[in-house]
């Protein structure tokens, strides 16, 4: 795929910027794999667990048995593991997030002060 850089004018940016926009565009191509690796993961434990689901089973057959979950378990060790990999290991508690969060209290204590 192409990098659109018509917005960009080479004149004016300098190498810093160039490998910026370098990375950014790296990290954005690794968000969208996984987003796509995402979404083929959901359709095709769909269809397996549908199939399995309304397929023909006699009546003594079992829905809820580890046969059917089984793909999506170890598939979804793989998803955890590519998306840890894209997103890091702190994607719910980044780096600054308890700076953050006290930051956020502090000033919720102090608009309810003044109230």
């Amino acid at each position: 795929m192409r990098r659109n850089r018509r917005f960009i004018d080479e004149n004016k940016l300098g190498e810093s910027t160039d490998e910026r926009y370098n990375l950014a565009f790296k990290r954005v191509k690794r968000i969208k794999g996984f987003y796509t690796h995402l979404l083929v993961f959901i359709l095709v434990n769909a269809f397996i667990i549908c199939g399995n689901y309304f397929g023909k089973r006699s009546e003594n057959e079992v829905f809820w048995r580890w046969e059917t979950f089984s793909t999506a378990f170890f598939w979804g060790i793989g998803l955890v593991a590519h998306g840890m990999s894209v997103f890091g290991r702190n994607i719910f508690f980044g780096d600054d997030w308890e700076e953050k969060k006290i930051q956020e209290l502090i000033e919720k204590e102090n608009k309810e002060k003044w109230e």
